[in-house]
Parts: structure tokens; C-alpha cells; sequence
């Protein structure tokens, strides 16, 4: 994993690097990338990780296995907090705890284990029971499926990756749109998540660097709205500030619960682009994603990956998968393709797995094996990325996609 777990890739000075396991030369994502490449290895069968920015999608996208974000407050996060500090029940902002696996069913079984409060906190008086999935049957389901993001261009392989789900689900039965009037605004969703996100990022840096920060959002011009200015300004909210991005993200919440009166699941990138090759530049605001041939800002990618976490309502709320997506004709590892996530109204994780495994051409929702041809010779894998509805209405899409 990546020092303090704030990267998209995995790789630290104590263990090394983590290789794509389809493409050493490229990453496996992260921040749980040694947990991808490891079940796409086949070394085990479950994982857990966090995410906040899409550390468990990332990987599973990159190294073409299964990751779900539950919903916030879903699982309790406890114990998943660095050494020497004690694993006390905080409430984390936008950060969730997840599984990982090499099926869809296999996620649905892990989090049935995890789900529930915190027994030192809420669960002394609270049980949770997760909805059924909203349908079963692939041609039962309204999916809304993006490709495209107004403040990043997405890839071309990606892009295909997601012409391949929304003709599966179309094969399938499924009804699909392209667009809705009810989808809430991407731009103001990517700024607010952004400010939200890195507010909290600094909230241990030494005073020293804070000071730096804030001298250089002084700076900054006001007519600057890029997502750099945005992250730089969001690094020295003030608390007066934070209420007033919140209170925004509550507009956004509302906005998600009427587009999910009229559909089940939103299909869309969790990345621009497949695995990228490793970059182990010690600046990340100096790194640069190549999309197509063109550079971008490193972090400017993670406005996909804050689609399903910003303005998750509370339970029921929305949540996110990745996992295989049906093969195109043409060949290439998994690490050189694309991946698709589903976000889903709250709290139907089933019906997000539901899709996963009923999406036709996604092998049964399972991966094919070792990603090494040289190693085993079996074949090349690909996966697809949801969110959830109702938690078993996400096992139903992903059943049904599969």
C-alpha cells in the first residue's frame, strides 16, 4: 500500500512495489492494490480495504477483480487505523471500509459479515437488515449509464468498456438511458467532493506545511476555479466553510434519492483510463495522467471516483462495486483495459451484485484466473463497477450482468 494510504497506486519504502499482476510495468491501483493484485493472482479468495477516493475500486478496476464501497456508516470502520494509534469507533467523513473478492457473490457474502454498527457504539441498540434486491432478472432494471465527465475527457478504452456494459445490459433486456434531467450537476458534485475530501487530507500536517498552504491559497487568483485551485483552497477550509460544503452535498443527497425513484443503477468509469504506468514521483500535485496522449492534473481523475462518494444519503444509501465487465472481440490484459462501476440508490448492495452477475459475457462474474499467461495460460479477464440501490438489488445487477 501507499505511504499513509494517499495514493492510486501502491508502493512504499519498506515493501516496495506492488506490479500489476497482468502488467508489472503498471500499477495495480491503491491504495488496496497489493489486496487486487493478490485475489487476481488467485492467492486468496476475500479482502477488505478502505476507501475514500476509490481505494478499493481503483484497484479492483485496474486488476480486473471485484471491490464494493458500501455505503457510509454500512460497516464499521473500526480498527482500520495505523499503528501505534488506538482502534477506537470514529465517525470518518466520506471514508468507508469494504470487501474485495473474485466474485460478486463472494463480496455480497463478505458484506453480510461486515455490515452492521459498531457494537461499542450504535449496535448496542440497533440491528440492520439489508433490503432485498430491487429485481433479479436483468431486463427488469433502469440503468443509467455516463461515459463522460465535463472536467475530464474519458479514455478511449474506458469508454469502450462501458459501450460494452451498456450493450450487455441493452442484450440483457435491461432499459438504458444515456442521459437524465435528474442527474445532479457533475461540475458542482466534483468541487464540493474535491473540497470535502482534501480538507480533511492536511488535518495532521505540521503547522509548518499548513501555513505554506495557506500562504499559497492566499495566492491564488479568483478567477482560478480549476480543481487545483479547488483542492489548495479545500486544504485550508475553515470549519464555517466545511458546514457550508456540507450543507450543499445534503442538496446533492436529495438530488441522488429522485434519480433512484426512476432508476437502479448509474454505470460510469471509476478511472479515465485502465492501469497506468508505475510513477513514484515524490510531488503528487506535480504528477500527470496521460488520457489518450494528453496530461492532466494526477488528482483530477478522482472526480469519477468521487461520484458515489461525496453525496451518499444516509441508510439506505449508495454504494459502489467493481468487478469483471464482458470482454470486447479484441484481445489485451486487464490491466490495458477499462473498467465500469454502477453507482445504486442506499443500501442495495444486492442489487448492484444482482447486476454484476447477470451481465451476459462476464463469465459468471468470475475472474478467469492468474493474469500471467507465462504462469498458468489461462485467459484474460475484464470487470465491471457498482454502486448500490439496495444492497441486494447490487448482488442482483451484478448477478444479472454476469
Amino acid at each position: 500500500m501507499p505511504l499513509g494510504l494517499q495514493d492510486l497506486q501502491s508502493f512504499n519504502e519498506i515493501y516496495g512495489t506492488t506490479n500489476n499482476p497482468w502488467d508489472h510495468g503498471r500499477t495495480p491501483g491503491g491504495s488496496s492494490g497489493g489486496s487486487a493484485a493478490a485475489l487476481a493472482c488467485g492467492f486468496g479468495t476475500l479482502s477488505i480495504g478502505s476507501d475514500i477516493a476509490g481505494s478499493l475500486r481503483t484497484p479492483a478496476h485496474f486488476c480486473g477483480v471485484y471491490g464494493h464501497k458500501p455505503t457510509l456508516g454500512l460497516a464499521a470502520n473500526r480498527g482500520m487505523v495505523p499503528p501505534p494509534a488506538p482502534a477506537l469507533p470514529v465517525d470518518l467523513d466520506l471514508a468507508v471500509v469494504g470487501p474485495m473478492a473474485r466474485t460478486a457473490r463472494d463480496l455480497t457474502l463478505l458484506l453480510d459479515v461486515m455490515a452492521g454498527p459498531d457494537p461499542l457504539t450504535l449496535g448496542v441498540a440497533h440491528d440492520l437488515t439489508l433490503p432485498p434486491a430491487r429485481h433479479e432478472r436483468l431486463r427488469d432494471f433502469r440503468v443509467l449509464v455516463l461515459d463522460e465527465h465535463p472536467l475530464i475527457p474519458t479514455g478511449s478504452a474506458v469508454r469502450a468498456g462501458v459501450n460494452r456494459v451498456a450493450d450487455a445490459l441493452v442484450a440483457g433486456g435491461a432499459r438504458v438511458e444515456r442521459r437524465s434531467p435528474l442527474l445532479p450537476d457533475l461540475t458542482e458534485a466534483a468541487t464540493l467532493y474535491t473540497q470535502l475530501l482534501f480538507s480533511g487530507s492536511v488535518a495532521r500536517f505540521p503547522v509548518g506545511a499548513y501555513e505554506q498552504l495557506r500562504t499559497r491559497a492566499a495566492g491564488l487568483s479568483a478567477d482560478d476555479q480549476s480543481l487545483g485551485a479547488t483542492r489548495l483552497r479545500g486544504m485550508v477550509f475553515s470549519h464555517r466553510d466545511w458546514v457550508e460544503a456540507n450543507n450543499r452535498r445534503e442538496l446533492h443527497r436529495h438530488g441522488w434519492r429522485q434519480l433512484f425513484a426512476e432508476f437502479d443503477a448509474v454505470a460510469c468509469p471509476i478511472t479515465p483510463t485502465p492501469a497506468f504506468p508505475h510513477d513514484h514521483d515524490p510531488n503528487l500535485l506535480e504528477r500527470r495522467i496521460d488520457i489518450d496522449g494528453v496530461e492532466y492534473p494526477y488528482f483530477d481523475q478522482l472526480v469519477w471516483a468521487g461520484l458515489a462518494t461525496m453525496p451518499p444519503p444516509p441508510p439506505p444509501p449508495p454504494r459502489h462495486t467493481s468487478g469483471p465487465v464482458p470482454r470486447g472481440p479484441a484481445g489485451g490484459s486487464a490491466a490495458h483495459r477499462s473498467g465500469v462501476r454502477g453507482p445504486h440508490p442506499a443500501a442495495a448492495g444486492r442489487t448492484a451484485r444482482a447486476e454484476d452477475r447477470r451481465l451476459p459475457g462476464a463469465e459468471g462474474g468470475r475472474t478467469t484466473g492468474c493474469p500471467s499467461r507465462t504462469r498458468c495460460g489461462l485467459r484474460n479477464n475484464h470487470w465491471v463497477r457498482g454502486w448500490r440501490p439496495r444492497r441486494r438489488s447490487v448482488t442482483a445487477l451484478m448477478d444479472a450482468l454476469g
